[in-house]
């Protein structure tokens, strides 16, 4: 069946889940198999290695790039995999163009990892496409963007940023692991490439690490393909099967899960204890406006705030909270909390983290599932107990 025309969530459950013509099961089987057996010398079938090709894999690669509206997916290992697929593509001399406000581990990646590969790295705050186009060189090659961005939800104009790109010779990626295309299909606003870390909101239980690629061309698709082959960090059946199904609730989650952290957000810029709420889901945030037209007004589930007080009271507050788990990761159905300078952005440089705004006193939840009441009444009896 074609579901070309069908709407995102009927695309989530059937896309990449066909039934299996021998059995009728509603669910396809799980293909272990490592190697296939071919027609014939010098012949190949569809799938012939399991590095090369995997039904089941092939099934997780297909409903990403249909909700994502690409040419074609491509299933990795990890995020940070699927992350350094991209900078593969680039060149001894490249020049590469990140966000500020992006995840730390893609912090390192560009900066402790691709150095090494004779590229080069610059950080702007994407928010100003101004300073985008002041941080072009001619050897710019890639674009990698991050809206909202992590930890403090900055909100970046991705059209606007992939004309500038695209008129400067480069490549725009970005990682929508946060926003999901439940809010953004950053391919329609002009990105050649989305990445996921499909550990967070498509697999959505905490069980399962994975990475995701699409590729808005055949001829790019192809580029990426042919590095996933050859340096082979893809993901295994089992992981895309769970990841597969966990896509199938995408789109419920993330709805009520962001409905849920607007109120929280709500409720933690009434506390005396709290400097700041970032949440683009309030009038006050900076990037409000451009947020409700380019996340179709689903906010997301991500929510920082910064309290008063030093690093020892946030790590406090992070650590007494009680259906909150001090975790790293996101997007599961359970909340999770984390001190980013502590946790999730440890690995940039002190100077670094100071320069980006990442202070001490932030702290960044990862909304689930959980009942708002109870979520709110564990964070107001973390916050509140005494300095």
């Amino acid at each position: 069946m074609n579901h070309a025309d069908h709407g995102f969530r009927t695309r989530s459950i059937h896309v990449g889940s066909p039934r299996d013509p021998q059995t009728g099961a509603v669910v396809p089987p799980i293909y272990l198999a490592s190697t296939y057996v071919q027609p014939g010398a010098g012949e190949w079938g569809e799938f012939d290695y399991a590095r090369s090709g995997n039904p089941t894999r092939k099934n997780l690669e297909n409903v990403i790039a249909s909700l994502e509206g690409g040419y074609g997916g491509l299933a990795m290992a990890s995020g940070m995999a699927a992350t350094h697929a991209v900078t593969m593509l680039l060149s001894h001399g490249d020049h590469i163009v990140a966000g500020s406000d992006i995840y730390g581990g893609t912090y390192r990646l560009l900066h402790k990892i691709c150095d090494r590969a004779g590229l080069t790295v610059t950080l702007v705050g994407t928010t100003d496409p101004a300073r985008l186009t002041a941080a072009l060189q001619p050897r710019t090659r890639l674009v990698w963007l991050e809206s909202p961005g992590n930890p403090r939800l900055s909100i970046t104009d991705l059209a606007a940023c992939a004309e500038i790109a695209h008129r400067a010779g480069a490549l725009v990626a970005v990682d929508n692991t946060f926003a999901t295309p439940v809010a953004t299909r950053p391919l329609e606003l002009g990105a050649d490439i989305v990445m996921h870390s499909s550990t967070k909101y498509f697999g959505g239980h905490s069980d399962v690490l994975g990475g995701a690629l699409v590729a808005k061309s055949k001829e790019l698709f192809e580029r990426l393909y042919f590095i996933q082959n050859a340096t082979g960090a893809v993901q295994a059946p089992w992981d895309s099967y769970l990841i597969t199904r966990g896509i199938k609730t995408l789109s419920v989650r993330v709805r009520e899960q962001s409905m849920t952290a607007m109120r929280l957000a709500e409720f933690l810029r009434g506390l005396p204890q709290v400097k700041q709420v970032l949440y683009p889901g309030l009038p006050e945030h900076p990037g409000h406006l451009l947020a409700a037209r380019q996340m179709n007004g689903v906010f997301g589930a991500m929510l920082t705030f910064e309290v008063q007080g030093d690093y020892a009271r946030a790590k406090r507050i992070a650590e007494s909270t009680q259906l909150f788990q001090l975790a790293v990761s996101l997007g599961a159905v359970e909340s999770l909390i984390e001190q980013p300078a502590s946790m999730s952005h440890a690995s940039y440089d002190p100077q670094a983290r100071a320069a980006h705004g990442i202070t001490d006193g932030l702290i960044r939840l990862s909304v689930g599932l959980e009942d708002f009441e109870d979520l709110r009444d564990d964070l107001r009896q973390a916050i509140e107990q005494p300095a």
